[in-house]
């Protein structure tokens, strides 16, 4: 059999074998599910995460500086992600994936979008100006997040495979990181419209503010809201 023949085989058994697939409860691994047409459907909403500019920092500042804020960013952003409750899916480049599940996922993702936010406004830009007084480099980020039902199956082959979200959140959290940095967090209707109030609204002496405006932008029609706001670390 040629190498031609083994590829046409294998994608005519994928196109052709019927899907197993059941609903998950949790976040599944790499050991959920199987190379074949094996699927788990998962209620979440996706966060992305995703340094604004980065080829234009590498080009002009070299790869280890932009090691540094790609480590940096990173390191908050996961360490975040994990204290909010999210699983993180997959890294990529300058770019961190998570998912998060359950009656309070929106919220969720969008307060960890806004603790994200902190962190690069309080503390990686500060200890970044502090090291690299002469840098040019302006450090800025954009979070997206939305809901929807995905498809997890497993891609690739054997000793080299890995996880795919197949959704629209998937897809949408990720477009909202291409939008304009003057904002660095945003999320799409379906998702703001079911926050709760504490990730929704700033309270300011028993007045609340919301924090997430409505935006001109849509992806692929579905509105938009962006926010600026910092969610401090009390804790």
């Amino acid at each position: 059999m040629t190498f031609a023949t083994e590829l046409e085989e294998s994608v005519k058994a994928t196109f052709r074998t019927q899907w197993t697939t059941r609903d998950g409860q949790v976040v599944p691994d790499d050991k959920s599910v199987t190379l074949g047409n094996d699927g788990i459907y998962l209620d979440a909403a996706v966060l992305y995460a995703d340094l604004a500019d980065s080829t234009d920092m590498v080009n002009s500042m070299g790869a280890v500086y932009a090691a540094e804020v790609y480590k940096t960013f990173l390191t908050c952003a996961a360490r975040i992600i994990n204290r909010e409750g999210g699983t993180i899916t997959a890294y990529d480049g300058d770019r961190i994936m998570a998912v998060f599940i359950g009656d309070s996922k929106n919220s969720d993702a969008a307060r960890t979008a806004l603790r994200i936010n902190w962190a690069v406004s309080e503390i990686i830009r500060p200890a970044w100006a502090a090291q690299y007084t002469s840098s040019l480099y302006s450090l800025r980020h954009v979070v997206g997040v939305d809901i929807s039902r995905l498809l997890v199956a497993k891609t690739g082959v054997r000793g080299a495979n890995d996880l795919v979200w197949v959704g629209r959140a998937a897809n949408y959290a990720a477009k909202m990181c291409a939008l304009d940095d003057v904002h660095s967090s945003y999320i799409t209707s379906a998702a703001y419209n079911q926050l709760n109030d504490a990730s929704k609204f700033h309270t300011v002496e028993g007045v609340k503010n919301n924090m997430w405006t409505l935006q001109r932008e849509t992806i692929k029609g579905e509105p938009v809201y962006a926010s600026n706001y910092l969610w401090r670390d009390t804790g």
